[in-house]
């Protein structure tokens, strides 16, 4: 298939489309797309093999991956062969209010499932193109040792599916993303997501755990603009982006999204970015991380007492504190101009006042992405 430079090519993406269609019909050999959001029936090799994410029956009525949407620990469990099924999904959904996008997902979401295993494992990887994308997919996981990442076995036309197997032997948080040609499109249009590979024993358990990636988008139009915006790709080659996201959409962690815990807890933060291109300086105004695990490396000793965290395109970290003042906690990057253009989270925490803590000598006003 020819690489669509930007979407003034959907004429030719139709036709494509059409014609990839046609040839899935006479090259599928595994169970066919019912619709979106369907997984893998898994087959001989992977019928006993748990999955290894959450699973949506239908396609997600958002594109904003739920924060608490994440699997519990495997610890617990000795080493045993788990499936992956990831269905790569082009779907127009709301980026802002009052603006939508074309988005290209795992699973129908951005940032795709958190996918957790534990050091040991033997994952089986399938990846199932949708008959209605305009493009090739694949997935590259940083977990995995091997060509590409597995990126060279999953290239799949749309109705096709591909897939591989690994052995989880590092233990960390990794980023996976697809990476066809040119991957930075694909990454920008929302294709990335997290694997937790968990060392022995697991790591200190915590009342939250939450999953928090940061992406940007490259749109044709102004940001703030109406109607269905259109990716622009000599923005994305200048590395200028329009829109900051986290979990896929602008202010997207906030409100009904947002994260939330109860003062005394502990939480931890697994944060990614997908990117392509701006590294983050991940920061929660008001909080203090207790623990960082530098660059996702779970078996070294965390950092402890760390404002903030820096973390590059394609990278990952991990984050624990205890909340111990009720309040509205921003989630930002300090690169804090890129609040102004969505990149907004917030942790609600309820409970007590805690005056030996934090008192305020006057009444306080609300929390926002440009309070600092």
């Amino acid at each position: 298939m020819r690489y669509l430079g930007n979407r003034n090519d959907r004429g030719l993406a139709g036709g494509l489309g059409l014609m990839a269609g046609a040839a899935a019909v006479i090259a599928a050999t595994s169970a066919p797309f019912g619709g979106f959001g369907l997984f893998f029936d898994g087959g001989a090799s992977a019928s006993d093999a748990p999955l290894a994410h959450s699973i949506h029956a239908t396609m997600p009525a958002t594109i904003v991956m739920a924060p608490t949407d994440l699997p519990p620990t495997v610890a617990g469990r000795g080493a045993q062969t788990v499936r992956v099924v990831l269905d790569t999904i082009e779907r127009v959904a709301d980026l802002a209010d009052g603006a939508t996008y074309r988005y290209w997902t795992f699973n129908g979401q951005v940032p795709g499932p958190f996918v957790r295993v534990r050091v040991g494992d033997t994952v089986e990887v399938t990846l199932r193109n949708h008959e209605d994308s305009w493009m090739q997919h694949n997935v590259d996981f940083h977990a995995v040792t091997g060509p590409g990442g597995g990126g060279v076995a999953t290239v799949a036309d749309p109705g096709t599916e591909k897939g591989f197997t690994f052995k989880a032997l590092n233990p960390g948080l990794y980023v996976y993303h697809c990476a066809v040609p040119m991957a930075a499109q694909h990454i920008a249009n929302g294709m990335y997501g997290l694997i937790l590979v968990e060392p022995e024993g697991g790591l200190p358990p915590v009342d939250h755990e939450f999953y928090v990636m940061q992406g940007e988008l490259y749109t044709e139009e102004a940001f703030g603009a109406k109607g269905e915006l259109t990716e622009s790709y000599d923005k994305l080659l200048n590395e200028m982006p329009e829109y900051y996201v986290f979990n896929g959409a602008a202010n997207a962690l906030s409100g009904d999204n947002a994260l939330h815990a109860k003062v005394g807890e502990t939480v931890r933060i697994y944060f990614g970015v997908g990117g392509p291109n701006k590294t983050s300086s991940f920061h929660v105004i008001g909080e203090i991380f207790d623990n960082a695990y530098q660059l996702a490396s779970l078996t070294s000793p965390p950092l402890t007492d760390v404002q903030t965290i820096t973390v590059p395109p394609g990278g990952a970290a991990a984050v624990d504190f205890k909340v111990e003042v009720p309040g509205t906690y921003m989630l930002v990057d300090h690169a804090l101009s890129r609040g102004a253009r969505g990149l907004v989270g917030q942790l609600v925490v309820e409970g007590e006042e805690n005056p030996e803590i934090f008192r305020a000598h006057q009444e306080m006003g609300e929390m926002n992405g440009e309070t600092h």
